[in-house]
Formats: C-alpha cells, sequence, structure tokens
C-alpha cells in the first residue's frame, strides 16, 4: 500500500481543518493518507480526525529533547499532541535554515526516540543536475541523513521541482528512487528493502497515476496540491490498486 503525505508548509488556518478533515474522513481509501500541517494546528487536526485511519505529521522537529531552543519544539512533545510522523531534511529546511544532514540525522534519532517516524528529504538541486552529480549528491545525503538503526521513510524531491510544475523524466525518477534502494539496503540491510521511498516535487492530480506507477515509488509527499482535500484524495485514488 503507498503513503500519500501533504505537506502543507507554512499555510492554512484553524478555520481549514474542519471542513478538511470532514472531506477526507469521508473519503473510501486505497493508501495511508497523511496530513502533516503546521504545528499550531496538530491538537485540533487530532481532535478533528479522532478514529480515522488517517495519520498526522509535523514538518519538523528539534534534536534535543528540551532546552533553550526558542521557536523549536521537541519531538516528544509533537507526539503528545498527536504526530505520528515527522518530515526532516526537507530542502526548503536544508536551504532555508542551513541544515546539514549530520543535523537531519540528530533529529531522525530524536524523532525515533519519541516515538515519530521519520520521513527524510533527499533531493539535487538543478545546478546538480546539470552537472551530472544528481545521484553522487542523494548518495551522500541519504549516507549522511540517516541514523543507525533507521526505521523510517525516505522522499525523493528534486530541488528544481518543487513548486515550479517542472518533474523529471519517469526514467530520471526510477533511476534515482532505484539508487535510493541500494542505498536504504547497503545502510540497513533487510529492512531497508521494504522501506518505502516517496517521491515530491510538483506533483498534483493529473501527473500522480504516472509518478506513481514508476518503478520503486512508494507513494507521493505533496505540497501546494494538499492544501485543497479534493486535489489530494484525486492523487490518493490515482495510485496503483492493492
Amino acid at each position: 500500500m503507498q503513503m500519500i503525505a501533504g505537506n502543507w508548509k507554512m499555510h492554512g488556518a484553524v478555520a481549514d481543518i474542519a471542513p478538511y478533515a470532514q472531506a477526507v474522513r469521508a473519503a473510501r481509501l486505497h493508501v495511508d493518507l497523511l496530513i502533516c500541517p503546521p504545528a499550531p494546528l496538530l491538537p485540533a487536526f487530532a481532535t478533528a480526525l479522532a478514529g480515522s485511519a488517517i495519520s498526522l505529521g509535523a514538518q519538523d522537529c528539534h534534536a534535543a529533547p528540551s532546552g533553550a531552543h526558542t521557536g523549536d519544539i521537541a519531538a516528544a512533545l509533537l507526539y503528545e499532541v498527536g504526530a505520528h510522523f515527522v518530515i526532516l531534511g526537507h530542502s526548503e529546511r536544508r536551504g532555508d535554515h542551513a541544515e546539514s544532514s549530520a543535523m537531519v540525522a540528530a533529529k531522525a534519532r530524536a524523532a525515533a526516540l519519541a516515538g515519530l517516524t521519520a520521513i527524510i528529504c533527499v533531493g539535487e538541486t538543478e545546478a546538480e543536475r546539470d552537472a551530472g552529480q544528481a545521484e553522487a549528491v542523494v548518495r551522500h545525503q541519504l549516507a549522511h541523513s540517516l541514523p543507525e538503526g533507521f526505521t523510517g521513510m525516505v522522499a525523493y524531491e528534486p530541488v528544481w521541482a518543487i513548486g515550479t510544475g517542472r518533474i523529471p523524466a519517469e526514467a530520471e525518477i526510477a533511476a534515482m528512487h532505484a539508487t535510493i534502494r541500494a542505498g536504504l539496503t547497503g545502510q540497513c540491510g533487510p529492512a531497508g528493502a521494504g522501506m518505502r521511498i516517496l517521491y515530491g516535487g510538483s506533483v498534483k492530480p493529473g501527473n500522480a497515476s504516472a509518478l506513481l506507477s514508476v518503478p520503486e515509488v512508494g507513494g507521493a509527499l505533496v505540497g501546494g496540491a494538499s492544501l485543497k482535500a479534493e486535489d489530494l484524495l484525486a492523487i490518493a485514488d490515482a495510485a496503483p490498486g492493492v
């Protein structure tokens, strides 16, 4: 079964929760559905989705369990208010906040200790792809972002495709997901063979069927198209049947 994860980024308001939750609760799903709203919306979202099979996730966490880290949120607190997943190492965090792969790995360790499943993002810039370095960049990120004993998921998000409407060719996605799979099995042993690898980067209802049918694609990490419940559900409906 594939996972469709909606990353709201810095969008959304309390008023959006009730109609959104009503729409996704009413849907008949053949995928795992995950919503990752801004952290302040998590408690209200958890109430609105209580008793459903839909999961909630956060968009980041701190590596420390507590401390003098103004503006940051501990993984355990995210779990306490309803999150069961957390996105880590998204290119917007790596870029906007200068997060290194070592920092991502530290956050992933903290997430695991708190009971959160990490979705670790990797992906190359346009300049890196044009220079023929895409796979090397992703292999390096993977090698240094996954902590020992990692049991979560990986999302391949080419930086140049996020929010641009551009996507790699299906063969390029398949090649990169195969590279990631090899890295996962090399780093995580037999468990790496079964870990989900999501694709992210301008996933929309119109292209979801093709993208979700690419070999080794275990779901999608959806940005802008996740803000409307009908669009996220259309992407979920496009996933291959079980």
